[in-house]
């Protein structure tokens, strides 16, 4: 194109600056005759960006069906990798002390396995005793409930609707095989889950120096790997750092509610402690969902509706003292996310893979946050590396 240019100038010089012109320049001119008129560069209009927005808006709700169909798979794979991240700086210290790497893996998660396992044990128990009471427990809900639903009239509920009749020798078999196959159908994508939960995080743990190495050569530029190392040993520390020292502090919070529920009259106190420790790594959602389960048992049983919602509002009162003083007091403002996208997170992730969603959506949304100060704040003082 530049020739063609350059031709068209050569031959409009000779035919205005020259009458009589050479058989090279006749040429010249004859030759930038023939070719073709130069192009312009075409402005998109507005249907054009349009139809490209619509293009990535559509590859965008396939990769959301994508994610959503392969649950499965991908929920106890994205579980692994965050716990592998989170056992990054563990990882490290051992590499330094010379464990070798398939060790470490080993070694890491074996331990995951060994908290799992012992927390399912410490639970048995209390959910033994939990169903056991199961009747009882229901009985007394319903004699609780029944006098403020009668109140309701169009409701048409007397306590005759929850009493049931004999039944059947074969209306019982049909239930207990619907009851079991429920549960064959949800016990059996848990257990393929954990499988692969296990068995991606000790291969990630194995491989993460190598994973780490693939990624960083990836990039061509050296600001880019530097770029690269600088957010993945951020992201790995600020999952670290904040799943360290909320872990502490939630087991602080489940012991306090541990002896508020033994104190308060509820039923299997260690299994509300355990609750209470789980569901606050679900910022909000977790806490309402526990304040309001904790009010509901303390109500079903006790008399008092005062004295029943004593137990939900100390253990309330000791989350938020919790959350508002000594969790900013240890974590510092580095780790602060907007609480609206937080909010957002939990809704979407729950949304789309439930309950693992919910506790998945603070890691995932401290990663894009890590990644976006790391790479898109150049006021931030990066370090000088040797060349």
């Amino acid at each position: 194109m530049g020739i063609a240019n350059g031709i068209r100038k050569q031959a409009k010089k000779i035919a205005i600056g020259e009458r009589h012109t050479s058989a090279w320049a006749q040429s010249l001119k004859e030759a930038a005759e023939e070719l073709p008129p130069p192009l312009h560069r075409l402005e998109k209009d507005g249907l054009d960006v349009s139809m490209a927005w619509a293009i990535i808006g559509i590859f965008g709700i396939l990769f959301l069906a994508a994610v959503y169909l392969m649950s499965l798979i991908l929920i106890p794979i994205t579980l692994a990798v965050v716990v592998g991240m989170i056992l990054g700086m563990a990882a490290e210290k051992l590499s330094k002390m010379g464990v070798p790497r398939l060790a470490n893996a080993f070694i890491l998660s074996s331990s995951v396995a060994l908290v799992i396992f012992l927390l399912i044990n410490s639970l048995a128990d209390p959910l033994m005793t939990l169903a056991n009471e199961g009747p009882a427990f229901a009985e007394r809900t319903i004699n609780r409930v029944m006098p403020y639903l009668e109140r309701i009239t169009w409701l048409h509920i007397t306590p005759a609707t929850f009493k049931s009749e004999s039944m059947s020798i074969g209306a019982l078999l049909e239930n207990t095989g619907n009851v079991l196959h429920v549960v064959t159908s949800s016990l059996t994508p848990a257990l393929v889950q954990g499988l692969i939960f296990f068995a991606a995080l000790l291969f990630f743990l194995a491989g993460r120096v190598n994973l780490r190495k693939t990624i960083i050569m990836t990039f061509r530029t050296r600001t880019q790997r530097l770029a690269a190392i600088r957010v993945i040993n951020a992201v790995e520390q600020v999952l670290g750092f904040y799943f360290a020292t909320a872990s502490l502090i939630y087991v602080g919070l489940g012991v306090v509610m541990t002896v508020i529920a033994y104190a308060g009259g509820l039923s299997a106190p260690v299994l509300w402690g355990f609750f209470a420790f789980l569901s606050s790594f679900i910022p909000y959602l977790g806490i309402t969902l526990m304040t309001l389960a904790v009010a509901i048992a303390g109500i079903l049983t006790h008399d008092g509706i005062l004295i029943g919602l004593m137990p939900a509002a100390a253990f309330f009162t000791v989350h938020l003292l919790m959350e508002n003083l000594i969790f900013p007091a240890v974590m510092g403002r580095r780790l602060e996310i907007n609480p609206f996208v937080v909010f957002l997170a939990i809704l979407f992730w729950t949304w789309m893979w439930g309950a693992v969603g919910a506790m998945l959506a603070l890691p995932l949304s401290l990663i894009v946050m890590t990644v976006i100060d790391e790479l898109l704040i150049e006021e931030k003082p990066q370090p000088q590396l040797p060349k």
